[in-house]
């Protein structure tokens, strides 16, 4: 496919680089067979990668409600099979579509659960999007008082300085919002605004749209690298006509698939890397595994449902 043939060709080309000898006028056998041979390049193995593909909330526990009176969890679904199906196509045949159902606090432990349980590479869960009820404007739709907030739209990606691996989960975020970017969609920027108060974040890459919840449950107790996908605002009426539409769907599954595949080649990359440097001495080890956190502002439990 071509974004794994362009993630090739640069870990091809950066490979190069670091195994390239000096120059030399007078070059001896030994330097000049050495100049002759590629580094081996690390490819994404797409089919012994897992990815768990989280589904937010239940059926009867749905989350939001969408300017139509949609609950959020018909939206994540839909958007969830896509991706599944998408990644699947890929090469990822190991991808597992994360279903629950029940109450949210109960059904969300067993998805974590589930999760850890599985040895996966990645989670990425899928959400939809909605505003505190401040910013709600009431309206009748088919006869129903509902809400909407056209004031916001756009998708939102988060990850949790908590996560057993936050430098992974912050890796493939940015993948993600580099490449949700590179087909056309933009993120909101309203979450780093101070009248968000405590729903609040840290917006920790400017570029592609990725803020800092670390008091997400499933991103903080997963024991992978995880990111929450907001796909869209589905109380915005334009963007919730437009997350529904299965063209739009596939746009954003297929900057999933890519973000996967270069996260799976980057892991590939970092395994080679390790086997010719060899062990390291624990005081490596050690400050290795340090990261600096930066202050977010607290949190309530209730801002957002758990997960």
């Amino acid at each position: 496919m071509r974004f794994r043939l362009i993630n090739a060709a640069a870990t091809l080309a950066l490979s190069a680089l670091c195994v390239s000898a000096p120059v030399s006028s007078t070059p001896s056998s030994a330097q000049d067979g050495a100049q002759r041979r590629q580094a081996p390049v690390a490819q994404c193995d797409a089919a012994a990668f897992r990815v768990i593909v989280d589904v937010g909330h239940t059926p009867q526990s749905p989350g939001a409600t969408s300017a139509r009176g949609v609950d959020e969890y018909d939206f994540n679904f839909k958007l969830a099979k896509v991706i599944e199906s998408r990644l699947r196509d890929a090469g990822f045949a190991r991808t597992h579509l994360l279903l629950a159902t029940g109450e949210a606090i109960p059904s969300l432990v067993r998805r974590i659960g589930q999760a850890n349980a599985m040895s996966a590479d990645l989670l990425v869960s899928i959400h939809h999007d909605s505003v505190p009820e401040a910013f709600k404007t009431a309206w009748e739709f088919d006869g129903k008082k509902l809400a909407y907030s056209d004031r916001f739209k756009g998708h939102s990606i988060f990850v949790s300085a908590d996560n057993a691996d936050y430098e992974g989960s912050l890796a493939f975020a940015k993948l993600l919002g580099a490449r949700l970017k590179a087909h056309g969609l933009v993120y909101t920027p309203h979450y780093e605004e101070a009248f968000m108060g405590a729903r609040r974040r840290l917006l920790v890459d400017a570029d592609g749209g990725v803020y800092r919840y670390d008091q997400l449950l499933i991103l903080r107790t997963a024991r992978m690298p995880s990111v929450l996908l907001e796909a869209g605002s589905i109380i915005n009426r334009d963007e919730e006509e437009l997350v529904g539409k299965p063209e739009h769907q596939l746009l954003i599954a297929s900057a999933v698939a890519e973000a996967v595949d270069g996260f799976c080649a980057a892991k590939g990359q970092r395994t080679l890397q390790a086997r010719r440097s060899g062990p390291q001495r624990p005081d490596q080890a050690s400050a290795n595994r340090q990261t600096v956190s930066p202050v977010v502002p607290a949190a309530r439990a209730s801002d957002r449902a758990p997960d």
